[in-house]
């Protein structure tokens, strides 16, 4: 099955869970915890000591609210784009989280994570 095939509610679903799990655990600056629903791809792509680093010095890693708004899905090719509106416990303002989702060895996993 192709995940741009789901409705935006199936989407949701699981990405909202996903997206809380990555914010709790990059809070918590565990990075094992951060990165187990990754692809395999994303997952060797991403340097454990760069991101340890990350959760160490940046003030919005460590600092992501709970309170977040789901703003759309973006469907293209073999994968979705669900895009937050992310705030900080510490820090004023908002930021745009997105989150890519696709299908590995028949399971939806993260392609691509990231705050702007």
């Amino acid at each position: 099955m192709n995940i741009i095939e789901k409705t935006d509610e199936e989407i949701l679903a699981i990405a909202d869970p996903l997206w809380r799990d990555l914010v709790k655990h990059s809070n918590e600056g565990k990075y094992g915890e951060f990165v187990r629903n990754f692809s395999t791809s994303l997952a060797l792509a991403m340097n454990q000591v760069a991101v340890g680093h990350q959760f160490a010095n940046s003030e919005l890693a460590r600092s992501l609210s709970e309170d977040i708004d789901n703003l759309g899905v973006i469907r293209r090719g073999e994968y979705v784009t669900v895009l937050y509106r992310q705030r900080s416990t510490n820090k004023a303002g908002e930021w745009l989280g997105r989150l890519v989702l696709g299908y590995e060895d028949g399971e939806v996993r993260i392609f691509g994570a990231s705050i702007f």
